[in-house]
């Protein structure tokens, strides 16, 4: 029988060191993304990658007025998600009718803005439309709709986060549409 001291040999020892040093880099959340997911399950439909401060937009059609409405965010150095504008072009039910404190409301080619908006989230919530909506997540001037990565209907939230190598490789990356 062998000596318990010797179980542990140089050769073992590397390639457990290896082992681990595999599943550390597979597991461990470490890439910065923003992250649609399932609900509020946590569980990843879609990411993109992303680097502090990145600017995204939600567009979509509102479903009472049938206008186009466009919200911008920003995301902040603590993972916030910041909306600093929001546009639109019509006064009907469910759009301000005006800016708060410290935000400036402008009228420009036919458009109703909100700009110096700066109003922090952890995370925003999307009910996909199925009808009219047709939500839209903008990304560095690429627009890719929301059927295309979940069902309309569904409840998503997007958040910025970190994932693992493994998440990433699982997941749907938007921008590779």
């Amino acid at each position: 029988m062998r000596h318990p001291s010797k179980l542990l040999s140089k050769k073992n020892f590397v390639v457990l060191l290896l082992l681990l040093v595999l599943v550390i880099t597979l597991f461990v959340p470490i890439r910065s993304v923003v992250a649609v997911e399932f609900e509020n399950t946590g569980k990843l439909v879609a990411y993109y990658p992303a680097s502090s401060p990145q600017k995204f937009a939600i567009r979509y059609t509102h479903s009472v007025h049938k206008t186009p409405v466009l919200e911008s965010y920003r995301l902040a150095k603590n993972n916030d998600i910041v909306q600093y504008e929001l546009t639109y072009e019509n006064f009907a039910i469910g759009m301000p009718s005006n800016a708060e404190e410290g935000e400036r409301f402008v009228q420009r080619d036919g458009k109703y803005i909100i700009e110096n908006m700066d109003r922090a989230f952890p995370f925003i919530d999307v009910r996909v439309g199925q009808v009219v909506a047709n939500h839209t997540l903008i990304i560095e001037g690429k627009e890719v709709p929301f059927h295309t990565f979940t069902k309309p209907g569904s409840w998503v939230r997007l958040k910025a986060k970190k994932i693992s190598l493994w998440q990433a490789w699982k997941g749907v990356n938007i921008l590779d549409r």
